[in-house]
Parts: C-alpha cells; sequence; structure tokens
C-alpha cells in the first residue's frame, strides 16, 4: 500500500503512495486505484488524468494531510472547486465552500488609524481655522516609536503621547504645516508595509460658533503571530 505511484495529470508528474490516492475511498481516486474502472497510462506507463495539472498540487496535498493550504494571494478558488467536484473528494469540497477567513491562522492584521481634527468658524469669511488635531492610534509601538523618533521636525506640537496613540496639535497661525506632516505620516506608514484600507469624512456642529470635520484614514498590513 505504500509502493510509489507516478500520476501524469495534465502533462504534470506527481509521484505519491498509493495509500495516499485511496485516504477517501468513496472518492474518484479512490475507486481508480481500487480497480473499479478502468485507468489510462501515457507513453511511460504513468497513470494519466486529463485535468489541470498545477491544481493538482493542492488536491494532492490535501489528501497527503485532510487539510487545505492555500497561498494567500490564491485566486484559483472556484477552478480547485472543479477539481474537488470532478474527484469527488467532500472533505475538500467541504472545506472550499466554507467562507475562508482574510489570512491564514497564523496570520493577523495590523491597523493604524489616521485622523484629521479640524475647528472651523462659522461665521469668518473666509472660513477661519481655529485649531487642528492630528492623531495617529495603533497598537503597533515601533511605529509610534518610529514617528517620535523621525517626526522631531514637529515636536513642538506634539501635545500626546499617550499609549497606542500620538498627537499633534496646529493652532489659527499655523494650521497649514498640518497638511505638510498628514502627507509625510501617510508616506511614512505606507513605507512600514501598511496599505489604506479606507477613508471617511464626518461632519458636525459642536458649538453654536464653529464647525467640525474630521478626515480618517485607515491602515492595514498583516503580521505573522509570535508564540508566548
Amino acid at each position: 500500500m505504500t509502493n510509489p505511484v507516478t500520476l501524469n495529470v495534465g502533462g504534470h508528474l506527481y509521484t505519491t503512495s498509493l495509500s495516499t490516492l485511496q485516504r477517501y475511498p468513496d472518492s474518484m481516486l479512490g475507486a481508480m486505484f481500487r480497480g473499479d474502472f478502468p485507468t489510462t497510462r501515457d507513453a511511460q506507463g504513468n497513470y494519466f488524468i486529463d485535468r489541470d495539472g498545477t491544481l493538482f498540487r493542492y488536491v494532492l496535498n490535501f489528501l497527503r494531510t485532510s487539510e487545505l493550504t492555500l497561498p494567500v494571494d490564491f485566486t484559483e478558488t472556484d477552478l480547485l472547486r472543479k477539481e474537488a467536484d470532478f474527484y469527488l473528494i467532500e472533505p475538500l469540497i467541504h472545506c472550499l465552500n466554507e467562507p475562508k477567513p482574510l489570512y491564514p491562522l497564523d496570520i493577523f492584521e495590523q491597523v493604524v488609524e489616521l485622523s484629521s481634527t479640524r475647528k472651523l468658524s462659522k461665521y469668518s469669511n473666509p472660513v477661519a481655522v481655529i485649531i487642528t488635531q492630528l492623531t495617529i492610534t495603533t497598537k503597533v509601538q515601533a511605529l509610534l516609536e518610529g514617528i517620535c523618533k523621525n517626526f522631531t521636525k514637529w515636536n513642538k506640537h506634539m501635545m500626546d503621547t499617550r499609549d497606542f496613540q500620538v498627537s499633534f496639535t496646529f493652532g489659527p497661525c499655523d494650521y497649514h504645516q498640518e497638511v505638510t506632516l498628514r502627507v509625510h505620516l501617510m508616506d511614512y506608514i505606507m513605507k512600514q508595509g501598511f496599505t489604506i484600507r479606507n477613508t471617511r469624512v464626518h461632519h458636525m456642529s459642536e458649538r453654536a460658533n464653529e464647525n467640525t470635520v474630521e478626515h480618517h484614514w485607515t491602515f492595514c498590513r498583516p503580521a505573522r503571530k509570535v508564540e508566548d
């Protein structure tokens, strides 16, 4: 039962054991190597199956481990599902029909929130900025430390460095610097491997004489879990 068997699947050669191919007796491969229907061989004597040879690696690995392992960027799930249907491997079909997580179990998502809060006078013409606050919130401590280290030019505006958060505050005379800092911060965050997941804008009136406009950006990147 452990003698090696070589298969030619769509021109791709695979070598495995007979016991692996018969792991699921009710599957097409189980029946094929049980002798329930005729087999075809190529010129070299290998068993020939006229199916997608590239995707068969995932089918074969599932037969070996009973676990479905796909690359993070895998985009051929529909095609693989058709292969699973052809081979009649019910556990594999079940795995492919289940909702898939965004990342493997040992990968999680790190998040950075960047917000710009601008208070504007309602009655000035043109509209006057009263105060602007730029806040970075994240549990990625190394990112916060990097911001504190690399953006010392704006230290006089750094009003808050609480856990998981760094804030910069700009008054009416230097609010335009907030835009410059924001551009540099976004560039710095993305160079650390983060990508923008979404953006949103929120308008509200807190007082009779001022409006507040909030812009939010959410950045994400995958990271591998570290065992304690």
